[in-house]
């Protein structure tokens, strides 16, 4: 039995460039095939069906697709689509041949028998020849180790082959990357599909296709049972995932070109690297900015970037811009003291006009420019502790890196200096250089504010994250814990302690600045994306345990 896994990228919701999509694949299959395979609800394109609800015209748009793709089909595909059932949209499988839809989840061909199902969980005795499991599996750290388990143990557990095909594609935070699949009885991989890319697989049920091309370290896991800064294992897949989301989400909502500011630090830097690569370098600018308080490394690193990338470059300061709207704001404050006197002792006024003045610039650059879209480059280290101003570092269409902590964005920013095509396109000091907004002067030293003093270490900011999202912990638990920080480095309970409750206390003023947020890839294996997170905006949620 020939079978073609049709791992393609849809458009979410698109139900003609979809149906076209399979209209293609169908006319173009070189070899005979007794049964073609498409994604999970590729039709729709989206997992969720919310939009079904609003627009239930939609339903119409899908079966009339589904006349189309049955008057052409010259073998059998299977395909699914959402239905409604008892008031929910459930997903239904179909198998379309021979003129006529098929609906259920066992199917017949040339005598083979064969059960659909889009979760494993749930089958306890399985009568049929094989199994074919369509779902829609995302990209994030340590998935595919999850991922690959669960498959083999399925298999092994029924003694059945079985196919996993998978979407590939992004549709602003969930990115799918492929990599369907066929395990024969002992759970071994007999076909292997294209990671972050579309494939047709050709697959005789019997003996398999090829599997040269399977990413063996996408299969090893990171960070199970202890934090770690040692990334290895999950940064190309990173970099795919991320490159996969900048690509489509600027070809699917019609933008071509990316501006952003270039700081000269870390953030913006990897971003910067990261459109490149996705857009291509000509259809990326980065914009230095720089204040009175901005140094000449910080503007030195940011123009050797954009050389070494190829990419546009250009310097807007904002002097101008702070000296009017300081001028401005001073005559407002007066006027608004005569009914309000409880002005804050430490304001954040003018580091937020420095942020605001450089968003303006970008959003100007992007109204003047068709298909542009500025770029949102807060990381999910700073994003937690509320570290960005709305409207300012955080106004964007898109942040490629929100869901990336900072230290692991360091080994990100070294693993592409040594994987691009053009190698070390990061200037060294980049990486070397002590994270800071340059917004505003340190009293202590006299210096710039550095952003771990504003903070704390990155290396411990990193595993308080880790550890609330992994191991679930509440603070106490943290305090009594030792760090991997803490074995590298001699700090006393007290400071540990005050970094815990900074935590806290910039954790429950951070979650209105979850919700304002501009939409990014999920590519960790926990996220507080409003995609998949929801915690109320007025929550307050106490950290410490009760007893």
């Amino acid at each position: 039995m020939n079978i073609v896994l049709a791992q393609v990228n849809p458009i979410s919701i698109d139900i003609e460039n979809n149906k076209n999509k399979i209209k293609g694949i169908l006319e173009n299959i070189e070899k005979k095939a007794d049964l073609v395979i498409f994604p999970k609800l590729f039709l729709y394109g989206y997992h969720k069906f919310d939009s079904l609800k609003t627009c239930p015209f939609i339903e119409n748009q899908i079966k009339n697709a589904l006349e189309e793709i049955k008057k052409i089909a010259k073998t059998n595909v299977l395909l699914s689509y959402p239905k409604l059932k008892e008031n929910e949209y459930i997903c239904e499988f179909a198998l379309i041949s021979e003129n006529e839809i098929k609906t259920g989840n066992s199917f017949e061909i040339n005598g083979k028998t064969f059960k659909v199902i889009d979760n494993l969980k749930n089958e306890t005795q399985i009568k049929e020849d094989f199994v074919i499991y369509s779902d829609l599996s995302i990209s994030r750290t340590n998935e595919e180790f999850k991922r690959q388990n669960i498959l083999k143990e399925f298999a092994t557990k029924h003694s059945k082959k079985l196919i996993f095909i998978n979407q590939i594609g992004a549709n602003g935070e969930f990115v799918y990357d492929g990599m369907s699949r066929m395990l024969n009885e002992k759970g071994e991989i007999m076909a292997f599909a294209k990671a972050f890319e579309e494939d047709v697989l050709d697959i005789d049920i019997n003996s398999g296709a090829r599997i040269e091309n399977i990413p063996k370290e996408y299969f090893l896991p990171t960070n199970l049972d202890s934090f770690s800064l040692d990334y290895e294992n999950d940064l190309e897949r990173t970099y795919n995932s991320t490159i996969l989301s900048i690509r489509d989400y600027f070809s699917k909502n019609g933008f071509k070109q990316a501006v952003l500011g270039l700081s000269g630090g870390l953030d913006s830097t990897v971003c910067a690297v990261l459109l490149a690569d996705a857009l291509q370098a000509e259809n990326v600018l980065g914009v230095s900015m720089p204040s009175k308080l901005t140094s000449d490394l910080s503007k030195s690193d940011a123009y050797q970037l954009a050389k070494n990338l190829n990419i546009g470059f250009i310097e807007a300061p904002i002097k101008d811009y702070q000296e009017t709207f300081t001028k401005g704001f001073s005559e407002a404050f007066d006027k608004i003291s005569n009914y309000w006197c409880s002005r804050y002792t430490k304001s954040y006024t003018q580091d937020n006009i420095q942020a605001r003045s450089r968003a303006m610039i970008l959003w100007g650059i992007a109204n003047e420019y068709a298909q542009t879209l500025p770029i949102a480059t807060s990381d999910k280290s700073e994003s937690y502790m509320g570290y960005a101003t709305i409207n300012g570092d955080m106004s964007g269409g898109f942040a490629p890196i929100i869901d990336v902590t900072k230290t692991k964005l360091f080994a990100l920013a070294r693993w592409m200096n040594k994987n691009r095509e053009t190698k070390n396109a990061i200037p060294e000091s980049v990486i070397l250089k002590s994270p800071g907004a340059e917004l505003a002067i340190d009293p202590k030293t006299g210096k710039t504010l550095k952003a771990e003093d504003a903070l704390m270490p990155y290396e411990f900011l990193d595993e308080v994250i880790w550890r609330m999202e992994n191991l679930h912990q509440s603070i106490d638990n943290m305090l009594n814990d030792e760090f991997l920080y803490e074995k590298n480095n001699i700090i006393s309970k007290e400071t540990k302690k005050a970094w815990l409750e900074k935590f806290t206390t910039r954790l429950k003023g951070a979650k209105y600045k979850w919700y304002i947020s501009v939409p990014g890839p999920i590519v960790d294996a926990n996220s507080i994306n409003k995609a998949e997170f929801n915690q109320p905006i007025v929550s307050n949620i106490c950290y410490k345990n009760n007893n």
